[in-house]
């Protein structure tokens, strides 16, 4: 599943082709996905220009001169496929610039979806609303606040989106570690310092990711079709019975809430 760091990699991707174009072309190839698109996408996109591009946890943002933004979720398998030779069965929206460029959002599986918002209400939107504080500016102490008297696991806590925004199931056990932190242990009980090298970890690991190109587990692919190669620098994720970068231990794998967490029991205390 995409997350933050291919999202990201997805709209610094997008951003050369959309960004202060025309959108000559909306069409929307199906009336949904992981529920409905909006019935006058076409209407109020087309005809206007893309003013900017950005991100919100894991929803993709592209902001028009009309006073819209379309959010975008790349769902499980979802990705952008830029200027594709043909548009095939699963390219479920294809956007055409005034610079001739062809866009087509691909999602095999529809688990992604599409929204199309006022700017001005994206704060309030429902989805927004309930979401944390993106990873990048969260601190030590403001951790701390956060889980005061949680008994929940870390990894449980910090996989909460009304927690830290954006934060998804590989990143959360290659944080952990680098942190040196058990993700079994209840969040309340994790000392000050270790918060603070949680804080300095977590923005390490998505910035290693963003500039690698994220992750490519299954499907997943950069717009220009590229593929991510941050696996290749994985300490713990997936690396079962493997040695921990740390030098001591072996990488081991528990099933934490259905998902399976990789760890490093003999520096993640």
């Amino acid at each position: 599943m995409p997350e933050l760091p291919e999202v990201e990699t997805t709209v610094r991707g997008l951003r050369p082709v959309l960004e202060k174009r025309v959108l000559t072309n909306v069409e929307a190839r199906r009336p949904d996905l992981r529920r409905a698109i909006p019935a006058d996408l076409r209407q109020r996109l087309q005809g206007a220009r893309v003013t900017g591009l950005g991100r919100r946890a894991k929803y993709g943002l592209i902001h028009v001169d009309r006073g819209d933004t379309l959010v975008f979720h790349l769902g499980m398998s979802g990705r952008w496929r830029i200027d594709p030779a043909h548009i095939e069965k699963h390219d479920h929206l294809v956007l055409e610039t005034d610079a001739g460029r062809r866009l087509a959002l691909c999602d095999p599986r529809r688990f992604g979806s599409l929204d199309l918002m006022p700017t001005e209400a994206l704060e309030a939107w429902a989805p927004f609303k309930a979401l944390g504080p993106e990873p990048f500016g969260v601190t030590g102490g403001w951790l701390a606040k956060a889980f005061e008297g949680r008994v929940a696991p870390m990894k449980a806590m910090l996989l909460d989106q009304r927690v830290v925004a954006g934060l998804g199931n590989i990143y959360v056990c290659e944080a952990l570690n680098l942190a040196r932190i058990d993700p079994r242990k209840p969040a309340g009980s994790v000392a000050r310092a270790a918060l603070g090298r949680l804080a300095e970890a977590i923005p390490a690991v998505l910035d290693a990711a963003i500039a690698a190109g994220g992750s490519t587990l299954r499907d997943y692919a950069q717009p220009d079709g590229e593929l991510g190669y941050f696996a290749s620098q994985f300490r713990v994720y997936g690396r079962e019975g493997q040695a921990c970068p740390c030098g001591r231990g072996t990488v081991a794998r528990i099933v934490q809430s259905g998902r399976s967490t990789f760890w490093c029991p003999a520096c993640q205390k």
